[in-house]
């Protein structure tokens, strides 16, 4: 893929592996970089590629939640590789998730089964370096680009984890979603997502851009307003669905066979266990 650009100053590029959307927001004072990729060496790649943007530094970089696929990258833009380094600034809760997992048994299981994969990610795992943003957001903060830009970093609340994190370029119309919004597949239902609160999540984002916005998924080709509603109608009615399974008195386990889903059901598994743990 080459960089597309959504809107004034807005280029999207997406990459394998994972089909993960990298956004640059060009500004006055120097470039924000929205999402760093699975490695060092896939963020190595992305630096290469601002070459086709633009010569202005890398002055921040904001994750818009604590995947893997999205943060593994941030190394390459701190000191040593980076001088002077970028501000990395990511939620207060995915700060915190991601200071979690360097103790968590799951992500070092994880982290075995790439490197285990075959000798590509064998040597991305063996440089992994896991840096975390040392910036934090609660609830909105706006990054002042110079030049007249900014860039408003918002937590309208929770879905695909509870600390995700979407950027509004308002002189540009566009919104960045992270993972809020997947246009090259469904939606992810993590074992860290809130299937409950994710529709007005969505409605909140929809209110905030407007009708004739741009907006860049996690995953997948820049999209349009119908089709974050259409994506937000599915999602409400997995949690409706869960609502009225659970109020019938049908059981978490047996839920999925009995239920009518807009995704197929066995992707459904966390998302009918996190609604039900939540109900």
């Amino acid at each position: 893929m080459s960089w597309t650009e959504v809107g004034d100053r807005v280029f999207q590029r997406r990459y394998d592996p994972c089909d993960v959307s990298v956004t640059v927001v060009a500004g006055g004072d120097g470039l924000v970089v929205v999402d760093t990729r699975c490695s060092l060496a896939e963020a190595r790649e992305v630096r290469e590629h601002l070459k086709e943007i633009s010569s202005a530094p890398v002055r921040w970089v904001v994750n818009t939640h604590v995947h893997f696929d999205h943060v593994w990258g941030n190394a390459e833009f701190v000191a040593p590789r980076q001088t002077p380094p970028a501000q990395l600034w990511g939620s207060a809760e995915m700060i915190a998730a991601m200071r979690g997992a360097a103790t968590d048994p799951e992500a070092t299981a994880f982290k075995k089964s790439l490197a285990e994969r075959n000798e590509v990610w064998a040597a991305k795992m063996a440089e992994l370096e896991e840096v975390v943003p040392d910036h934090e957001v609660r609830g909105r903060h706006d990054l002042d680009l110079g030049g007249g830009r900014v860039v408003s970093m918002r937590q309208l609340g929770r879905g695909h984890t509870d600390g995700d994190l979407v950027l509004h370029v308002p002189d540009a119309n566009v919104l960045l979603m992270g993972d809020l919004l997947e246009q090259s597949g469904d939606p992810a239902f993590g074992p860290d997502s809130f299937p409950l609160d994710w529709a007005p999540t969505l409605d909140a984002a929809l209110a905030l851009a407007g009708p004739d916005a741009r907006f860049v998924p996690g995953h997948g080709e820049s999209t349009d307003a119908a089709f974050v509603r259409a994506q937000r109608d599915a999602i409400a009615s997995v949690a409706a669905e869960c609502r009225a399974l659970r109020s019938a008195g049908v059981p978490a386990s047996e839920a999925l066979a009995a239920g009518d889903w807009p995704y197929p059901a066995d992707t459904l598994t966390h998302a009918v266990t996190r609604a039900y743990a939540q109900l």
